[in-house]
């Protein structure tokens, strides 16, 4: 029992250590010490609740006289081979948590499941980003030291001899069984400590701070499955059937389909640019003082330009989902491209005849089986991916953002009929390559690491990625604008998803606390002889992307999911962009200056506003807005959860 103890206290103090150690490299100018002491105290306790399940297994087993760690060889034999098993999980466990947050923010989860669908993709990513070698000599280090000291705990405890009579050690043996049974359950209360109690620390970054990687993945695990309630989309049907203005609203069919009717006789080309990483807070339409995006910045005054489009989620894969479909991905067990009753869906780009269709990736499209959407989903569909260019493969993500455009340019300019063209970039992200033959033009900066932090960066390699994204959009529109196509063509650029971060005083501190910086990114549609500038503050989503540009060339199309067009709407002040948090299970819209979010299932909700830090409302004022709000992320959820699986393309 007294090296249960040694143990239990070694393996909460490397647990507090680790704890400690992220909280020191990723903390932000605004987040103090003492404010983070509730995340730290919290953290405590899910860390008892592990070592605690550890020392259960190791007392009940050390009950049994031929296990016993000190009584025979099996039994130091069996316990040693546990120990280096609770080793080598806590110091894998921990390298991949660590990485983890770097790259997205967030605790290690069962979200980590989805990129295994694409492990050799995910395992060059991880290559070519991290210093592998090191990590895993570490690994092997730490996990020496950690056996090390155990060994010296255990000769230690041995070589003191306490005599007890066999009725205390039955009592301290029960005493200990108790109180690791309460550091399991982890409250005083009725119900036990669960993972979404971190969610009820003031914001998202407390709640990562306090959560370690095994509750945080072993927890989420419960959510990788789940179904549409039909009884609940029924109830909502109402209220989406005019929100959406279906014009033939039937609450038993669950009839979505709008018929859109266009002249047909405008048909510029389109491109769009699904933009990696497009995080709003980064770039300088926000005012980032380290102007990271100047020429982008200058295309949304020349545009029109939406300043509150948020992406219904985190991910390229569901990213890409919701602009092509215009459905929010909201399935949790894994992507919607990867499910197999999913990927057969109904898309407005099927209904713009007489337009050429291509698609322009970097590198495969296999990856998240986006190949699958694209190919079952869209008719006549020119796909290019590596293999189909000239330019040198970069990276794990193929050939550079520069030379993509540039690829897609040469065979949009052999056109003599309208297009659509789809680019995905990619170079916005791990491992952040620039290519060579890009640096007589392109010049890196560099800031002390406590500047970076405060605009929003982790490093000055991730801060010229991003820089680098500006080039290729410059290099790319500089050449467009000397080709035939480039007047009658509308550019459109999205970014894919956000990324968690501190925006600092950039925007209101709502959009960190409550990770909005995740999902909040530019929407600009570009064509200087089509569209006159202008500035929207309304509400809008990926899922608007399809009906807007259908709307904007003139074409007849049938919508049937949650997209609208944004050029031709009525009212916009009930616009509510739908946001699903896959990692922190919470959904919420925003809305009317006001977020509303709520986890999945647990019940606990907040509304905060994100207006220049404007307090709530008071009285009944604020019950009327949570209680709208509430409903509208009920029908937007349960709605895009139908969707899924019965928004099939049209024969």
């Amino acid at each position: 029992m007294r090296w249960l103890v040694f143990i239990a206290l070694l393996f909460l103090v490397l647990m507090s250590l680790t704890r400690l150690l992220l909280y020191l490299t990723y903390t932000s100018p605004q987040q103090h010490f003492v404010s983070s002491l509730p995340a730290f105290w919290l953290g405590l306790r899910y860390d008892l609740r592990d070592v605690g399940i550890l020392c259960v297994v190791l007392l009940i087993l050390g009950s049994f006289p031929v296990f016993h760690p000190y009584r025979g060889r099996w039994g130091k034999a069996v316990w040693f081979t546990l120990l280096w098993v609770a080793a080598v999980s806590f110091t894998v466990v921990y390298s991949l948590d660590f990485q983890y947050y770097a790259y997205l923010s967030q605790r290690l989860n069962a979200s980590v499941l989805n990129y295994m669908g694409d492990a050799d993709t995910s395992l060059s990513m991880i290559w070519e980003s991290y210093p592998v070698i090191r990590i895993f000599l570490t690994i092997i280090g730490v996990t020496l030291v950690i056996m090390v000291v155990l060994r010296w705990g255990y000769r230690r405890v041995s070589s003191a001899k306490v005599q007890t009579s066999r009725g205390a050690r039955w009592a301290w043996g029960v005493l200990l069984f108790v109180l690791l049974g309460g550091g399991i359950f982890g409250h005083l209360g009725q119900y036990p400590l669960r993972w979404s109690d971190a969610f009820s620390l003031k914001n998202d970054r407390q709640a990562q701070l306090a959560l370690n990687p095994f509750q945080s993945f072993f927890s989420s695990l419960k959510f990788r499955y789940q179904t549409f309630n039909k009884a609940s989309v029924s109830q909502y049907y109402p209220l989406m059937a005019t929100y959406l203005g279906v014009s033939r609203p039937d609450s038993v069919t669950l009839d979505y389909t709008r018929a859109v009717s266009g002249s047909g006789q405008d048909r510029p080309n389109i491109v769009l640019v699904i933009c990696e990483s497009f995080s709003g807070y980064k770039s300088s339409m926000w005012g980032n003082p380290l102007n990271t995006t100047p020429y982008f910045n200058s295309l949304c005054a020349e545009g029109v330009f939406f300043d509150h489009c948020f992406t219904p989620h985190y991910g390229t894969a569901r990213g890409v989902w919701a602009t092509l479909t215009g459905t929010p991905d909201v399935a949790i067990d894994n992507t919607s491209s990867r499910n197999p009753q999913a990927v057969d869906q109904h898309s407005i780009l099927n209904d713009l005849d007489g337009y050429e269709k291509y698609y322009f990736i970097g590198g495969s499209a296999s990856w998240a089986n986006i190949r699958g959407l694209l190919e079952n989903n869209l008719k006549g569909l020119h796909l290019f991916e590596q293999n189909d260019y000239t330019s040198p493969k970069l990276d794990v993500w193929g050939i550079s953002d520069k030379n993509l455009f540039m690829e897609a340019n040469k065979v949009l300019v052999t056109q003599n009929k309208p297009f659509f063209a789809i680019i995905q970039t990619s170079d916005n992200h791990r491992p952040y390559t620039i290519p060579a033959e890009d640096r007589k033009d392109f010049h890196d900066v560099g800031y002390p690491s406590d500047t970076l932090r405060k605009y929003g960066f982790q490093s000055n390699e991730e801060l010229n990625a991003f820089r680098y994204t500006d080039y290729c959009f410059r290099y790319f529109l500089e050449t467009a604008r000397q080709e035939p196509y480039f007047r009658n063509t509308i550019f459109m650029f999205i970014g894919d998803h956000g990324i968690r971060g501190d925006a600092g005083n950039m925007l209101p501190r709502a959009w960190t606390d409550e990770a909005l910086s995740c999902f909040h990114v530019p929407l600009l549609f570009y064509s200087p002889a089509l569209l006159a500038p202008a500035r929207h503050t309304m509400n809008c989503s990926q899922v608007d992307v399809m009906p807007s540009l259908a709307g904007l060339v003139h074409a007849p199309y049938t919508n049937s999911t949650l997209g609208r067009d944004l050029f031709h709407l009525g009212d916009t002040s009930t616009n509510a962009s739908f946001i699903m948090d896959h990692d922190a299970k919470e959904i919420g819209v925003v809305m009317n200056g006001y977020y509303y979010v709520r986890q999945i299932t647990g019940g606990k909700e907040r509304l905060v506003s994100i207006r220049n830090n404007d307090p709530l409302p008071a009285g009944r004022s604020t019950d009327s807005l949570e209680d709208r709000m509430r409903i509208y992320t009920d029908a937007l959820y349960q709605t895009a959860r139908y969707l899924l699986i019965n928004n099939h393309k049209k024969p």
